[in-house]
């Protein structure tokens, strides 16, 4: 097994007294004051472990990637250990990207449906040109706001989600899209980070 017998028997042991919970290392982990987080990204850390459930590897990788912060494996995991999230439930299952049917209560802002379309049209000059039309509107109100750019690409849908949140008169608790290249990663955890849900319409 590669453990010695009196580790065998104390895992034995805590796990007849309280279950799985017992077998979960309870000691705190030692801190080396060199790899101490900001309380900012720590708070960051925080919540993608706990609505997440991401390891420190998959949160240094986000962190540096989505914005721009370096943050070492090791520092990662130190802040997991100064608040006992070292360890995870072996039962818990990682968070998956929610798709849901179309909900029955009517509350501003509940669900905002985005959608993209596309326009063709010619120029002074006889010429075919596309645009892409961002269309957002919400359920209950089914106030909307729509814009158009001349690219189709996350970065025009995270502008375009920033234009909505403005001009909307209410919060937006939750953002719906289709599975397009647009509504990806980065614009999904953009929409996290401005504290709205994503999910994706059911087929």
């Amino acid at each position: 097994m590669g453990i010695s017998r009196d580790t065998f028997y104390r895992w034995k042991k805590d796990y007849a007294a309280k279950g799985e919970a017992g077998l979960i290392n309870s000691k705190p982990c030692p801190e080396n004051p060199a790899i101490r987080v900001d309380p900012i990204i720590e708070e960051k850390i925080l919540y993608l472990r706990k609505n997440y459930h991401f390891g420190q590897a998959k949160i240094s990788w986000y962190l540096a990637r989505y914005h721009g912060l370096k943050v070492s494996i090791s520092g990662v995991y130190s802040v997991f250990c100064r608040h006992g999230l070292n360890r995870l439930p072996q039962n818990l299952k990682t968070r998956q990207v929610k798709s849901v049917k179309r909900y029955e209560k009517q509350v501003p802002g509940h669900h905002v449906q985005v959608d993209v379309k596309f326009l063709t049209f010619k120029d002074k000059s006889g010429k075919k040109v596309r645009r892409f039309q961002y269309t957002a509107i919400d359920d209950a109100t089914r106030i909307r706001a729509l814009k158009v750019y001349e690219k189709h690409n996350q970065a025009c849908a995270i502008d375009f989600i920033d234009y909505v949140v403005d001009k909307f008169p209410f919060r937006i608790k939750m953002i719906r899209t289709d599975n397009g290249h647009e509504f990806q990663s980065k614009f999904h955890w953009h929409c996290e980070d401005l504290g709205m849900q994503h999910i994706y319409k059911a087929c």
